[in-house]
């Protein structure tokens, strides 16, 4: 007999969870999946497709011309001239094959050695592209952690990198998937490169392209609706959802689109971060580039949410993520799963799962973070910036409350067509992180943290005049208008509720009455409205206000009281709010008042509470969060009935499937704690069963 030469192919590091095919509800699901998705339109027309491939084709040769032009100018013979050359990869979205309209194209041009990027590339093929006419909008972003240039060409977003490779002529077959690719380049190439290494990796180890590819456009289109697609703020971008929906595709390889979705839920809303996710093992190399280890990195220990990139040096591609991003992740994966059980009952409909998430009804305080600037052009270069480092906003709250103050950042931006000038705004939830106990009133102060944060934004290299920023705290009464689709509020939310609106039906908001941000900035320096503080409670209060070594925490300035919009927004000192000295992290083209500032980013103090520069504490909020974990003896029954039970255990293939999850994907389930130890990542009551399998995973790793 043929013995193992007939064993199904395995794709990841551990055996299929399930080998089990669709059967015919499954396929009539997958229907439904596929037609809701080109209605929703997701799917380009064949003129964008063809305009895409035309622009592809004429930046491929102005590429390749500067190449030219440059070795012509450095004196190499003409035959070096002749045969200099440059060659276009694509990454991403588009090389995965999951792009709809409008998405940008991600590009990497690969060149000579003797074409360096810091000069070479940012200098003189900035300015061959700001002399294309077709080519507007166009941000050199030298510093970012992978370089880019990022434009509109013919209208197509481009985001351009650049590689400089070992070689004085580059072939036009190059093949940047070989390890040789990578000799003699810094960091900074090995990034640019791992882009589209991974994209080609991701494609080899998925059993079925098409499943993947569909149920990948699912899953983004939902990211995106549920308000957690964006790896700037710290959620999850494009190759991270790429990532996780790859290794469902292992787990699952005969499993069809909607078979996959419903796994994709079920499994990471049990997933036991910070194990890791990894398409395959982890190779070291010669070439000595570091990989993520959290045995030998102390940094790697830190991460939340490991997800492992299949390709050489393999990274951690998710690092942004933070405490707070990870829990409101972990509740939309658990409303995700909630509804395609639904949905495999027949009791709802795909739209159910794609139902946007209600932000501004989730919580009861936010931040508001208003970015103004003199023109549009200033406004898209000043945002830009101020957008990569929000991220940090929500770092430095964690830290300076001690993680007791949950920030959930939103990736949508929002702008007042009322204003006459060039302006947008961000939005944060605030709430108590759930189970802590504190004093009852007690505030957060993070007047410090704020400042801080606005310093740092401050340091802009490229900042003009009129290039504004002010963080204010709004409550969910104040929330303006015009971040509302149709310019009014929604009254209450459909059947399929939020988490955190759960979590908030049995704490009423307060009696406070509804005003607009900016009706309340009509006095200078007034005191930031009320609390849900008794008539009676005292006004003095408790405040966390934690000082931390590396950084002071200056007083605020002012709070910006003008309503009109200005070009010119006034900068008032701290002597004018009550003779306290500035501090000068807020000197130092720091903008204290901005059109649209409600109040400087303070929670809920009442009128009493208020510092002597007008501007309350930060006081606690009371809106709770539905906690992600469960208990030990609800995982371990959620384990056994939804990943085993919903594979049909009547079936000839029972005992196989639950001697694969208990052999395998638990063995995968494993991470390494703060000692350099493998330690299960599941329940106690499971890793029983785990044990005899940690030292081949750990071998691996």
């Amino acid at each position: 007999m043929a013995g193992g030469a007939d064993a199904p192919k395995q794709y990841g590091i551990t055996k299929p969870l399930s080998l089990l095919g669709p059967v015919e509800a499954d396929l009539q699901r997958t229907a439904e999946l596929e037609k809701f998705l080109v209605e929703a339109g997701l799917y380009e027309s064949a003129e964008e497709s063809a305009k895409r491939e035309e622009v592809l084709g004429k930046l491929d040769q102005i590429v390749k011309d500067w190449v030219k032009q440059l070795t012509s100018q450095r004196g190499y013979t003409d035959q070096m001239v002749e045969e200099a050359n440059a060659v276009l990869f694509t990454f991403g979205s588009y090389r995965l094959g999951v792009h709809g309209p409008g998405a940008d194209i991600d590009t990497l041009c690969v060149g000579p050695s003797y074409v360096n990027r810091e000069e070479d590339f940012f200098i003189v093929l900035h300015e061959i592209l700001a002399q294309t006419e077709d080519v507007t909008e166009l941000q050199p972003v030298p510093d970012a952690h992978v370089p880019v240039m990022k434009f509109k060409f013919h209208g197509i977003s481009i985001d351009l990198l650049y590689a400089s490779v070992s070689l004085l002529v580059v072939p036009a077959d190059l093949d940047i998937s070989q390890g040789s690719v990578l000799y003699d380049v810094d960091e900074a190439t090995v990034r640019s490169l791992n882009g589209c290494r991974v994209a080609d990796q991701i494609l080899r180890l998925v059993p079925n392209i098409e499943n993947f590819r569909t149920t990948l456009r699912c899953l983004k289109y939902w990211a995106k609706t549920r308000g957690v697609y964006s790896n700037v703020t710290g959620f999850l971008g494009g190759v991270n959802w790429a990532l996780l929906v790859a290794r469902v595709c292992q787990l699952y390889p005969n499993a069809v689109p909607s078979m996959l979705v419903s796994r994709f839920f079920r499994v990471f809303t049990q997933w036991r971060w910070p194990n890791p996710v990894m398409l395959c093992s982890i190779e070291e190399d010669e070439l000595g580039f570091p990989i993520w280890d959290p045995r030998k990195n102390p940094r790697d220990k830190c991460h939340h949410m490991p997800i492992i990139t299949p390709a050489y040096p393999c990274m951690n591609s998710s690092y942004n993520v933070s405490t707070s991003t990870l829990r409101v992740m972990m509740e939309q994966f658990q409303f995700g799963n909630k509804i395609c059980q639904e949905i495999e009952m027949n009791k709802a409909s795909w739209s159910a799962l794609f139902e946007p998430f209600q932000f501004f009804e989730a919580y009861k305080n936010y931040l508001q973070v208003d970015i103004i600037a003199e023109d549009d052009e200033d406004l898209r270069l000043w945002k830009g910036w101020v957008e990569s480092r929000l991220r940090q906003l929500t770092l430095k709250i964690e830290r300076d409350t001690y993680g007791m103050l949950q920030c959930h950042p939103y990736p949508h931006e929002y702008a007042d067509p009322s204003r006459q000038c060039a302006h947008c705004a961000f939005f944060m939830g605030l709430s108590r992180k759930e189970g802590v106990k504190i004093q009852e009133g007690q505030q957060f102060d993070i007047r410090g943290t704020v400042d801080e944060f606005r310093h740092e934004i401050n340091l802009y290299m490229f900042w003009k005049p009129g290039m504004e920023l002010a963080v204010s705290h709004v409550r969910r009464k104040q929330i303006p208008a015009y971040v509302f689709p149709e310019g009014y509020k929604r009254s209450r939310p459909s059947r399929h509720v939020n988490h955190q609106q759960e979590s908030n039906k049995n704490d009423p908001e307060d009696g406070t009455a509804t005003r607009s941000p900016d009706s309340q900035l009509k006095r200078k320096h007034d005191s930031a409205g009320t609390d849900d503080a008794e008539p009676g409670r005292s006004a003095k209060r408790s405040s966390v206000s934690p000082v931390h070594p590396k950084t002071s925490s200056p007083q605020s300035g002012n709070v910006g009281d003008e309503t009109a919009c200005n070009n010119q927004i006034k900068r008032a000192s701290s002597d004018a709010s009550g003779g306290s000295q500035a501090s000068p992290q807020v000197s130092e083209r720091s903008p204290d008042s901005v059109a649209s500032g409600p109040r400087c980013a303070t929670m809920g103090a009442s009128d009493d509470a208020t510092s002597k520069h007008g501007i309350p504490l930060v006081e606690n909020c009371t809106t709770p969060t539905v906690a992600v974990c469960t208990t030990l003896k609800r995982v371990a029954e959620k384990v056994v009935s939804e990943l085993v039970g919903s594979e049909r255990l009547g079936s000839t293939n029972s005992a196989e499937l639950l001697e694969s999850m208990e052999k395998d994907v638990l063995a995968e389930n494993v991470h390494f704690g703060g000692n350099g130890v493998a330690q299960g990542g599941l329940p106690e009551e499971l890793e029983v069963m785990l044990l005899v399998h940690l030292l081949p995973f750990f071998c691996q790793v």
